[in-house]
């Protein structure tokens, strides 16, 4: 950890002389420490996850019985997963975006 972001953690009230090299070295630091930050947050967001048939019930809030129909209908298709079925959650979440899946819910609840 830098030196100056361990001074401003510890929260002491204190006066500092800076050089100018010490100060691009922490600004420089603090940039890729939010780089990195990000990129995993990226990289999280866009890694493919995939949810069992009850998860994706409670997620929707809707019954096995109307997933199970909804896969026959082509809404919400399932797909074969290690000899199981589950669902792709980019396909849950763009369905939790739709319009009309999002005023049907709200009515419900």
């Amino acid at each position: 950890m830098n030196i100056i972001e361990e001074l401003i953690k510890s929260k002491a009230d204190l006066t500092l002389s800076i050089k100018i090299k010490d100060l691009k070295e922490f600004a420089d630091y603090l940039i890729e420490k939010t780089k990195s930050e990000l990129e995993e947050i990226v990289i999280s967001e866009k890694a493919e996850t995939y949810p069992t048939v009850k998860q994706v019930s409670e997620i929707l809030h809707v019954d096995i019985v109307t997933l199970w129909r909804w896969n026959k209908k082509g809404y919400l298709k399932t797909i074969e997963f290690g000899g199981g079925r589950r669902y792709k959650m980019s396909d849950v979440k763009a369905l939790l975006h739709e319009e009309e899946f999002v005023k049907k819910r709200n009515r419900l609840e």
